[in-house]
């Protein structure tokens, strides 16, 4: 690629948010709120202009390929630190800062009083500069490094309110289950250093075929595997972790301990996005192992379908927006499984705005009615909340998939690339998950929207007189991410050139994604639109089962509202099943969580206790460990000249030795 782009503008755009980060996270205690916020949220905004300028040099052809400074050598073992700013790249930057701008400026409304307001505004200055390193690096350890940082970060936002109990269990359950998931992806890395003798993504990806045609194998537990595919399956285990899939979810719904504005930014456009990021940048890699793309798939559908599933009978409003955010972090990995890169990207980008719109006008509904977030204490709020409800109503249709609105065009090409996908009984499944999730999306979505907005007035007395419109530094971002979520499909569907309105299979992402002729749903698509044989279910029925969830959505919140009890009652067991989340955290519990606590426990009373503290090792050990301490304390005087002499009698020694050595 030719060094065309302005290195110091791309350096700005994450330095810009790390440097507020710093400033306020040092000194916000001598900072004014007002100041706070003035310098972060002028940083994010200043790096999302410059973003969208980049942006507009690379729709003109240009890009960067290049190393800043070596950050570690170690023999032949080198990380530099450089950028890579290609059309990836280019709108992964837009979507991360345009939204992180909105939920800096809504942050100054919601948070405002706060004890820890300046450290909040640090820390999402922390997480954008953190995102931004992970999309914009050009080899595996700054994303590596990336990836770390915003998982550092979310651990701290999770657990902001950190005298809360459920917010430090929220926050620990975060972090480790997202070590289990960066364990593999380290192990990923590090087989590609091993393998290929660099880090650097244009290095590896050159030489991917012929790695590939050399035959190269390991043995792992006892099989024996492609190193390709050895390689992929680790890192998409990082992935599983950071994007929230199947087993790896548990944390994502957790996360909704902390403040809201960080629910937007972690499930819009940051953290859990980077594993579809990530699969998207290795496609090179990922294209040469038909087993990686069918595990990518397989995780992708079981996640869409069941997290679906769950968000049908939630009460929490946060909740219900995050399950359908593992829903359709599950639709991406669809896409990229079935070899559609580019359109799991476009949904990624288009979910961003509608995904960070709803949790934003769930915080304006909470922020009304008194921090209560449970949907059957609403009722009635489009009375009070004229700007909030019309913007939630724009972000619901986006997610469900009705046209115009940005998810129809993202969403639906998603189900045809697996409508058309030839990946056996599996490439099936993931049609019919991603297909019958649109019904339940569309369901769970308005039964969220009716219960909050319409329905009967279920608001508690002594909370009405509270409930009015949030101030218009909440409402001004929802409005300009309503913008996003009516428009940035259409104008996806153009811009990036993507199939279905008459342009070119690659279009806007180039060569930034690699996909094999053999594997590409896109040109099959196109065949098959050229050739008239696009069936009417692959075309419209999306589109009919998303109108059909809202219709039982109509039916049973608004017509017949005593419908969900008595549904509830006759399901008895299911209805139990999906309130309880599949009973993951129960299984998790028993299978891990009670053994460890059983195996620490027994430590604690006979290795520590009855052994150490009473048992025979008490006088071998503490008693020695206690004599032993009297005697060195003796030795420290805290007089200068007695240091001094020990010093002094220390050099005798040393050169004792080495004259007689000599």
């Amino acid at each position: 690629m030719q060094e065309v782009l302005n290195t110091t503008e791309l350096l700005a755009i994450p330095a810009l948010p790390l440097i507020a980060a710093l400033i306020v996270g040092l000194f916000g205690w001598a900072l004014k709120e007002t100041l706070s916020h003035t310098i972060t949220t002028a940083s994010v905004i200043a790096s999302a202009a410059l973003s969208i300028h980049v942006f507009t040099q690379v729709l003109d052809g240009s890009s960067y390929y290049g190393n800043f400074w070596e950050w570690m050598i170690s023999g032949s073992f080198k990380v530099p630190v450089g950028m890579m700013i290609d059309q990836l790249t280019a709108i992964m930057m837009i979507t991360v800062t345009i939204v992180s701008a909105c939920v800096h400026i809504y942050t100054i409304g919601y948070m405002h009083g706060d004890p820890g307001y300046s450290r909040f505004f640090a820390y999402i200055s922390g997480f954008t500069f953190s995102m931004l390193v992970l999309v914009m690096g050009n080899n595996f350890f700054t994303l590596f490094f990336g990836w770390e940082a915003v998982g550092l970060v979310s651990y701290l936002l999770i657990g902001f309110w950190f005298k809360r109990e459920s917010a430090n269990f929220a926050s620990l359950k975060a972090f480790i289950v997202n070590r289990v998931g960066d364990f593999g992806f380290a192990v990923g890395i590090l087989a590609i250093w091993y393998y290929f003798g660099t880090i650097d993504y244009r290095e590896v990806f050159d030489h991917v075929e012929t790695f590939v045609a050399q035959g190269h194998m390991l043995s792992f537990m006892g099989w024996q595997m492609d190193a390709i595919t050895f390689i992929c399956l680790a890192l998409f285990v990082g992935a599983m972790g950071k994007s929230g899939q199947v087993p790896l979810h548990v944390w994502l719904p957790d996360s909704m301990e902390g403040p809201t504005p960080i629910s937007a930014l972690i499930h819009a456009a940051t953290m859990v996005t980077a594993g579809v990021f990530m699969v998207a940048r290795c496609s090179p890699m990922f294209e040469f192992s038909e087993t990686a793309l069918a595990a990518v798939t397989l995780v992708g559908a079981i996640t869409a379908w069941m997290c679906a599933t769950i968000g049908l009978v939630q009460n929490d409003i946060k909740r219900v927006i995050a399950y359908s955010t593992c829903s359709q972090l599950g639709y991406m990995f669809v896409a990229c499984g079935v070899s559609a890169y580019s359109v799991g990207i476009f949904h990624l980008m288009t979910h961003a705005y509608f995904k960070a719109l709803l949790f934003l006008a769930a915080g304006s509904v909470i922020h009304a009615v008194m921090a209560e977030q449970d949907i059957r204490k609403m009722g009635q709020l489009r009375k009070y909340m004229p700007v909030t409800y019309i913007t939630m109503l724009i972000a619901a249709l986006a997610l469900s998939g009705i046209p115009p609105f940005a998810g129809y065009w993202s969403k639906d090409l998603i189900i045809e690339a697996a409508a058309v996908t030839e990946m056996g009984w599996i490439g099936q499944f993931a049609y019919f998950a991603v297909l019958s999730g649109v019904f339940m999306t569309a369901f769970y979505t308005f039964r969220m929207f009716f219960l909050t907005f319409h329905n009967s007035d279920r608001v508690p007395e002594e909370i009405k007189p509270h409930v009015h419109e949030s101030p218009w530094v909440i409402t001004l971002p929802l409005c300009i991410l309503a913008v996003g979520a009516l428009a940035a499909g259409y104008w996806g569907a153009n811009v990036l050139h993507m199939p279905g309105v008459g342009n070119e299979v690659q279009g806007f992402f180039g060569t930034s994604i690699f996909v094999l002729e053999v594997h590409d749903p896109l040109l099959r698509l196109e065949e098959m639109e050229h050739a008239g044989s696009i069936g009417l279910m692959i075309e419209f029925g999306p589109l009919m089962l998303a109108l059909s969830g809202i219709g039982l959505a109509v039916l049973m919140y608004l017509r017949k509202t005593s419908m969900p009890k008595s549904l509830a009652k006759a399901a008895g067991p299911l209805y139990t099943f999906l309130l309880n989340k599949w009973y993951w955290d129960e299984l998790y519990a028993k299978v891990f969580m009670r053994p460890a606590q059983c195996l620490g426990n027994w430590l604690w009373q006979k290795a520590d206790l009855a052994m150490i503290d009473r048992g025979i090792l008490h006088g071998m050990i503490v008693d020695s460990v206690a004599s032993g301490a009297l005697r060195f304390r003796a030795m420290q005087t805290g007089m200068v000249y007695h240091y001094a002499y020990v010093m002094v009698i220390g050099v005798f020694g040393l050169l004792t030795w080495l004259l007689l050595k000599a």
